[in-house]
């Protein structure tokens, strides 16, 4: 609740920030001093300090297990701010408005991995997806910003009326929106808890970008700015996903045999259709759209398997697919040209962002050693310990390798081609940054027990 209520304020306060501050560093000082008492008093709710005392028990659930990827969004969302903040003000005038829409949008966040109402994550997706929807387009001088808003938030509505017709067919066949209180049989009896089912099922996984309901995400994700794409590419994704997990493992748990055929078909769809087709992309963001939806395809594994290892896999995965991400993608925004060939010597001339860069993608392939790795090794784990998904682990190990292929490209590009001097530049905060993620990436992938114990002690 102390992150709720705070974020909400604090995106007003930027609001507020942008109509009386002409300086855009003050801006950008407030916005990141906020962000980090979001995170500070998030961790004090963790410890049982709670700033703000709401019964909100009807719609919402801050259990351990919320709250500790709460502070992992709130970590990663700070990160993006301090590596992201000179390409924000870039994007246009509007630099507190930006701040403000991101402060917005953990206030969905949070709604969402935290609801125990259908209402409450109705609210959550769409406090996250309206903010969105602006970000995309906020490059208002390309075009292909503009068209990459109108798409998503046409696509997005369409999306939203197909979550709220299967909210109200599993209302009408419940007779109550708390997923604590329904009371499904073993088998769907009833038309409308099927249909309401299947509608949430397709939502959730376009929020996702899982495919075949994937077809908006290359666009928009190149449509967009690249610094806002880094943000809706990671920590909005895994928002959703922990959404996803606690709505069919909570709400139609007792269903799991009916639904977990879907999900494994749509495991494989996306991970065949993520993979494959990056491997033929020209272009560097292009690449990693697609490589995001691949990346959904792993994180499916903690929604078809209803274990603690599985939601511990998820945890991993977010804050490593998070930093990777959020790393890979600033080194991009410094790029003039985002086509493989634009990476071409980029070691010789800025040795620091090709090896941060190296780094995340290593981690995005799952390497050894790295974060990425620990976090495919635990939901492949998961599901090989139910003694029921051998066939699905083994395709999903294959079609790791096969990223492998697009990620060690831009590797190749980067160390072992030579290319025009390039006039990259990056501040020395930026630099830190992108240290600071590499060192966390590897601490992690190393020792995971470490980052895990906090979310039981």
């Amino acid at each position: 609740m102390n992150a709720l209520v705070l974020s909400a304020i604090f995106g007003v306060v930027m609001m507020f920030s942008g109509a009386f501050l002409k300086r855009i560093a003050s801006v950008k000082i407030i916005g990141i001093v906020c962000m980090a008492l979001l995170l500070i008093s998030n961790c004090m709710e963790m410890r049982g300090i709670k700033l703000f005392h709401f019964d909100v028990s009807a719609f919402m659930v801050f259990d351990s297990y919320a709250l500790f990827f709460n502070t992992v969004a709130i970590f990663a969302t700070l990160i993006f701010l301090l590596l992201g903040n000179t390409e924000i003000s870039k994007v246009g005038n509007y630099s507190a408005e930006y701040y403000a829409l991101i402060f917005f949008i953990t206030a969905g966040i949070i709604l969402t991995t935290s609801f125990t109402s259908l209402l409450t994550l109705f609210l959550g997706i769409e406090i996250i997806s309206i903010p969105l929807y602006i970000l995309t387009g906020a490059d208002k001088k390309n075009l292909k910003s503009n068209e990459a808003a109108l798409k998503y938030f046409l696509l997005g509505s369409f999306s939203t009326g197909i979550m709220l017709l299967g909210i109200a067919l599993i209302y009408g066949s419940q007779g109550t929106f708390s997923i604590e209180k329904m009371n499904f049989t073993t088998h769907l009896k009833s038309n409308f808890q099927i249909a309401g089912m299947m509608f949430l099922l397709l939502s959730m996984a376009f929020k996702a970008s899982v495919a075949p309901m994937h077809f908006w995400t290359p666009d928009i994700y190149d449509g967009a700015p690249t610094v806002f794409t880094s943000f809706m590419a990671t920590i909005v994704k895994v928002a959703v996903f922990v959404g996803f997990v606690r709505l069919f493992q909570g709400a139609f748990g007792t269903l799991d045999k009916t639904w977990t055929l879907w999900i494994s078909i749509l495991i494989v769809v996306t991970l065949f259709i993520g993979n494959i087709t990056a491997v033929f992309q020209q272009s560097v963001k292009r690449m990693l759209a697609y490589s995001s939806i691949s990346q959904a395809g792993f994180m499916l594994f903690a929604v078809l398997i209803n274990s603690d290892a599985a939601r511990e896999g998820l945890l991993i995965y977010s804050i490593a697919y998070s930093l990777a991400t959020i790393g890979a993608f600033a080194v991009l925004a410094k790029m003039t040209d985002y086509s493989f060939e634009g990476f071409n010597g980029l070691a010789k001339h800025q040795p620091v962002l090709a090896f941060t860069a190296t780094i995340c993608l290593l981690s995005l392939a799952g390497i050894p050693l790295t974060a990425g790795f620990l976090a495919k090794f635990y939901m492949l784990k998961a599901a090989i310990a139910t003694g029921q998904y051998l066939w699905l682990v083994i395709f999903a190990v294959i079609m790791a390798a096969v990223s492998a292929y697009y990620y060690f490209r831009v590797i190749q590009a980067m160390y072992f081609k030579d290319g025009p001097t390039n006039s990259v530049q990056a501040t020395g905060l930026e630099k830190l940054m992108l240290i600071v993620i590499c060192i966390l990436i590897v601490i992690i992938g190393m020792f995971p027990n470490e980052f895990l114990s906090k979310l039981y002690f």
